[in-house]
């Protein structure tokens, strides 16, 4: 059976409270569970100790067990010094822009060069007269 620790949401409609809690990862979201393992609340400050309560001992047996810590309980349990922190995960594709705005940005960038490389080039001298 593959276990899961993840958070099951609780509290009520516009107020989130979450269980942190063991799970085969099967199970609904908010089905059933294995263990309760600490609570998360979000409407608390970040800095406030009651905005993330874990039960280290518990969570080092059930990691031991095989239990896999979902992204956002990792980042949870690495700032509680239970386990090590993650790397955070970053969506380069998403955060990158469209095709057309590639183009665009090449374009702009093109004709940037080309305007420095004629600012930095000496122009010819109109005023002086021609030698013949």
């Amino acid at each position: 059976m593959a276990l899961k620790i993840r958070l099951a949401r609780q509290g009520r409609k516009k107020a989130p409270f979450y269980a942190i809690v063991v799970a085969d990862a099967r199970a609904p979201r908010d089905g059933n569970f294995i263990e309760k393992v600490g609570t998360y609340d979000p409407r608390q400050p970040k800095d406030s100790d009651k905005r993330v309560t874990l039960n280290a001992e518990r969570i080092t047996y059930w990691t031991g067990v095989g239990a896999q810590p979902t992204e956002r309980v990792s980042f949870f349990l690495g700032k509680a010094g239970v386990a090590p922190m993650p790397e955070k995960r970053t969506s380069v594709q998403k955060a990158q822009p469209k095709a057309k705005a590639q183009e665009r940005a090449k374009e702009k960038a093109k004709k940037a060069e080309a305007a420095a490389a004629a600012a930095a080039a000496p122009a010819p001298e109109a005023d002086a007269p021609a030698a013949e």
